[in-house]
């Protein structure tokens, strides 16, 4: 049983992604049914989708969009992560709103393709800290050189569960880094945090790596955070840049090989669970 904590669906006959046009292989629909077909029998049972950074007027249709999938028949969707502005004067209502749909399981706001001085904005720290004791979590997806722009953020707003994309990002192709390693390690220190293991296959180099490959990054982040502190996430379709979703699963189990079955149920489907109260 695996729970995706991490899927993206992009659908351009129904919404606007201006990233797109500079996004290489990526730039193409990546629908729901595809993403199911396969990970029906890959044995994943559960998804939460992931905003994919559209257009911003479509930000809430996006949502809507994604909840009509839910309702379809034997669909793996249990809720968003929507995308969000908190360097917005708009964002006290877009919360409330959110608030008000269970659907909506947390925010994402993709901070490393905005310039660093967005997050380390008055009106930004504002509305961040409006997450304080609610239900909603807050994905953090930062480069490495920015993780002490992800620790600001956290250290303002213990009472606010942040989860860290894809293992930190680090520059998978180009070996183990001390300082993506220190940054993990640090990060990891912050109780409010849960660690994503997910992506990383998309920063390896796509002609050349196994499991072995990836197992220091991701070995590193268990360690640091601990099996109750770390979820699984495809992020389909991105994770196809590196081989497809059933390579991913592969090399999960593989990584997990050795682990014990408590160990193991905690990183594919127990924590996520908990966390969003599934």
């Amino acid at each position: 049983m695996l729970f995706d904590s991490h899927l993206h669906i992009v659908d351009r006959k129904r919404l606007a992604y201006p990233w797109l046009a500079d996004a290489g292989a990526l730039d193409r629909d990546s629908l729901y049914q595809d993403y199911a077909r396969e990970a029906k029998r890959l044995g994943i049972t559960d998804a939460l989708h992931m905003e994919v950074d559209v257009a911003e007027d479509d930000i809430e249709r996006e949502t809507d969009y994604i909840k009509g999938l839910s309702r379809e028949p034997g669909s793996l969707l249990r809720g968003a992560i929507a995308a969000c502005r908190p360097e917005s004067t708009h964002f006290p209502a877009y919360l409330e709103r959110a608030l008000a749909d269970p659907f909506v399981k947390g925010f994402r706001r993709v901070l490393h393709v905005v310039p660093d001085d967005i997050s380390e904005g008055v009106l930004f720290r504002e509305n961040l800290k409006r997450l304080a004791d609610t239900r909603l979590t807050f994905d953090l997806c930062v480069l490495p050189h920015q993780i002490s722009k992800a620790i600001a953020l956290i250290d303002l707003n213990p009472n606010i569960r942040f989860i860290l994309d894809h293992c930190g990002v680090p520059a998978v192709k180009d070996g183990l880094s001390e300082s993506w390693a220190s940054g993990i390690k640090d990060v990891a220190k912050r109780p409010n945090v849960i660690a994503k293991i997910s992506g990383v296959v998309a920063y390896a180099d796509p002609e050349n790596w196994s499991p072995q490959t990836l197992r220091p990054f991701v070995e590193h982040c268990i360690a640091s955070f601990g099996w109750d502190r770390v979820i699984w996430g495809s992020d389909w379709p991105v994770c196809t840049l590196g081989g497809n979703l059933s390579t991913w699963v592969a090399a999960t189990h593989a990584l997990m090989h050795g682990v014990s079955s408590d160990e193991r149920d905690r990183l594919y489907h127990l924590n996520a669970k908990r966390l969003w109260s599934l």
